[in-house]
């Protein structure tokens, strides 16, 4: 999963940063938030979308869902909606578990 959580944890996001996080256009960012009901960043004056760090989170949810796992949009709208309150915990132990995958590998080159 190319999205890195920051260090420093910033208020908003733009598409643009968004987009770039998880190396994806923004008109895919765009299309996500019309087919997911769970997305909806905030709009400033101008109308341009500002993430927050949880909306970056859901993004990051569904990118690994589409992207990862190869789930069709509704399927990952079904698993969405199936486990409301599991995304943090799957990302956190998918987390956990690329560190340890990613420690291994590198002992293993040094044997």
């Amino acid at each position: 999963m190319p999205y890195k959580e920051q260090n420093i944890e910033k208020r908003y996001y733009t598409i643009g940063e968004v987009a770039q996080l998880f190396g994806v256009a923004t008109s895919l960012i765009r299309f996500w938030e019309k087919e997911f009901d769970t997305l909806k960043p905030k709009k400033n004056n101008k109308g341009n979308r500002q993430f927050t760090q949880e909306d970056v989170k859901k993004i990051q949810h569904i990118y690994y869902l589409v992207k990862e796992k190869g789930f069709t949009l509704a399927g990952a709208k079904e698993s969405i909606k199936n486990n409301k309150n599991k995304p943090d915990d799957t990302l956190d132990a998918l987390a956990s578990l690329k560190k340890v995958r990613s420690f291994l590998m590198e002992l293993r080159d040094q044997l």
